[in-house]
């Protein structure tokens, strides 16, 4: 019988009040794999009027760090005890292949362990400012976090909010993306096995615009943290005005990956191709736009296609897949057409663009690696984020038009350079707009290092000290040591 989820609330597990079930799928079979309930908006403003009254009793607002600390610890040696459960959870949901979920999960428990220290080790600042005047900067828990996450990095992007705002001491609402709750579902089992106190975290299943709308507009949440797209992060920035709630965005991308006549040729197509096809293309930070200088353009594409061409595709549990499914057959049907529209835009499609229906994958959502080449600015593929197994290879001449190229979008999420000479990839890496950068690398990266772009990226920045710092107010106290009458109106 397939398991029917529920909404995590108080510390208890409760049906919804909507009879409304929503299908949750295995998306390389489309096998219903669970029936998520679709929360009513009644159900969301329970859920944060206990946070509140939680955040308010200081049960857990008013635990001291090693307190707190010991509880995020907990959680992460739960996790770790399930920890192959959870890897094949997310694959069977999410579509990615297993060898990536797995990495999830083990980042995952890497942060509630490095947030457990963090919180222990965070320290105030006190300044003499003047004579007999003694000040104290503090930080202090910002009271309810409304967490809303996407379903690329269901379980992982949960954990980079649910971490640092509980270590913080903040009481929490977490809403998964609609068509990926299973991870989040079993986080949250295994956070009830533990001593985090009842009513300090809630999970939401059901839409963005209930869920999400009712999370970002009330005016008892005080900070809201959302990561998906730029569309849905300025209608959750604009509904947040209401109580001028502190915002978090970690939004949309169209990465430029800068490669030089002078790069290690091996090394830049190597990691050209994971920049892309890792995740399938689903991943906010990919590195959607290669730009090749002219002096190897050609033998790059040669080699790069047929890298790309050998590129094994299929279902994530299968141990030889190395790209996994698309997410959903509606994404699925957004990425091909946006392979139409490059080809009717005049963009010459040198492989890949097609739907896979073969050797088991008849059912399941797959794309063949697809790569564009002859593309010019002005065409949407190079514009517009795709988010999928979809690359643009531009050619430049020299550094400043790379520059030029690289930083010509509303994104600057994130950006690489490759060269052997080490004075200019800095050079040029310092002149590219984005918040997360690589020189002679890509996608690699840790959880102390912020998470967040520039412009249409989004604001704010995600795990490291600046992801806790996101869930903390800032106070000063003034502390007068020898008290005694002022006599200024004497």
């Amino acid at each position: 019988m397939t398991e029917q989820l529920k909404l995590y609330i108080n510390g208890e597990w409760i049906d919804s009040s909507n009879p409304q079930l929503f299908d949750v799928i295995n998306p390389a079979n489309q096998e219903v794999i669970a029936k998520a309930p679709k929360a009513t908006k009644e159900e969301v403003e329970q859920a944060i009027k206990i946070a509140k009254a939680t955040f308010e009793s200081g049960v857990w607002s008013s635990k001291n760090p090693q307190e707190r600390a010991a509880i995020l610890l907990q959680i992460a040696d739960k996790m770790e005890e399930h920890a192959a459960e959870i890897a094949q959870l997310e694959t069977q949901n999410n579509g990615k292949v297993l060898r990536e979920a797995e990495g999830d999960v083990a980042d995952s428990i890497s942060a509630f362990r490095y947030y457990a220290g963090l919180i222990q080790n965070q320290a105030g600042v006190i300044y003499e400012a003047m004579e007999g005047l003694q000040t104290m900067i503090v930080k202090e828990p910002m009271g309810v976090a409304g967490l809303i996450v996407p379903w690329n990095y269901p379980l992982l992007m949960a954990v980079w909010k649910v971490a640092p705002a509980l270590a913080a001491g903040n009481s929490i609402i977490l809403k998964p993306a609609e068509i990926t709750p299973i991870t989040a579902v079993k986080l949250f089992q295994l956070i009830d096995e533990t001593d985090l106190p009842k009513g300090v975290a809630q999970l939401i299943l059901g839409g963005g615009t209930v869920v999400g709308q009712t999370i970002a507009e009330s005016d008892d949440v005080d900070v809201v943290s959302f990561t998906g797209s730029t569309g849905v992060g300025r209608s959750i920035m604009h509904a947040a005005t209401g109580n001028l709630k502190k915002v978090s965005l970690e939004l949309g991308g169209k990465s430029p990956n800068i490669i030089f006549d002078d790069a290690d040729f091996e090394t830049a197509v190597d990691y050209a191709l994971f920049g892309i096809f890792y995740g399938s293309g689903q991943v906010c930070s990919s590195g959607s736009r290669v730009l090749v200088q002219e002096g190897i353009y050609d033998k790059f594409v040669e080699k790069y296609v047929k890298r790309a061409q050998q590129i094994k595709v299929g279902p994530g549990h299968d141990e030889s897949s190395k790209a996994g499914a698309i997410v959903s057959e509606n994404h699925m049907n957004s990425i091909l057409e946006y392979i139409r529209i490059g080809q009717e835009e005049g963009a010459t499609l040198a492989c890949g663009g097609n739907r896979i229906e073969r050797d088991g994958m008849e059912k399941g959502f797959f794309i063949e690696p697809t790569v564009f080449t002859n593309v010019t600015s002005d065409m949407r593929i190079v514009k517009e984020e795709i988010f999928g197994p979809v690359v643009v290879i531009q050619k430049f001449k020299d550094e400043e038009e790379a520059i030029r190229l690289a930083n010509d979008s509303d994104y600057g999420l994130a950006g690489a350079v490759f060269s052997t000479d080490s004075n200019k990839a800095l050079r040029v890496i310092q002149k590219v707009r984005s918040g997360i950068t690589w020189v002679n690398a890509y996608h690699l990266t840790n959880i102390q290092a912020p998470w967040g772009g520039y412009k249409h990226s989004g604001i704010g920045r995600s795990i490291g000290t600046y992801g806790l710092d996101e869930y903390q107010e800032t106070k000063q106290i003034n502390m007068n040591l020898n008290p005694q009458p002022l006599h200024w109106f004497e």
